[in-house]
C-alpha cells in the first residue's frame, strides 16, 4: 500500500502555512526560535485537487478558508497532555473521598442516596 501523495476536492487534508517570517518576529524571542519562520498547521476540507507540498486552499470546519502547503491528506490527531504530574494524579479521587466524608459528617446525602432512600 502506497501513501497517497495528491488529494482530490473535499478531501480531509492539512495544510502548513507561514504566519511571520522570521524578519517579523518578535526580537524577544531565543536566537534560534527567531530564526524560524511562525508556521501553523491546519485542517480542513482541500477545495481543488493538489500534490503534496503544492499550495491548496482549505475550508475548515467552522467555515474559514485558508491557504497552505497541502502536508498530509486524510490526517488523524495526535496529541497529548503530556505525561501525567505524580503529584496530581491523585488528586480527583482524593477529592471525592473528601467531598463523601464531608457530605456524611453534614448530614448531606447526594442525589443518587437520595433516590435509593439512604
Amino acid at each position: 500500500m502506497t501513501e497517497q501523495t495528491r488529494c482530490g476536492v473535499d478531501d480531509w487534508v492539512e495544510v502548513e502555512a507561514i504566519l511571520l517570517e522570521p524578519a517579523d518576529r518578535s526580537k524577544n524571542l531565543p536566537a534560534d526560535t527567531a530564526a524560524q519562520p511562525l508556521r501553523m498547521w491546519l485542517k480542513g476540507f482541500a477545495q481543488a485537487e493538489a500534490d503534496m507540498g503544492e499550495e491548496v486552499t482549505v475550508r475548515t470546519v467552522t467555515g474559514r478558508t485558508v491557504t497552505g502547503a497541502l502536508s498530509a491528506i486524510n490526517p488523524g490527531y495526535f496529541h497529548t497532555f503530556g505525561k501525567p504530574i505524580p503529584e496530581l494524579v491523585h488528586v480527583g479521587r482524593d477529592l471525592r473521598e473528601r467531598l463523601a466524608a464531608y457530605r456524611a459528617d453534614a448530614g448531606v446525602g447526594t442525589a443518587a442516596d437520595k433516590k435509593a432512600g439512604a
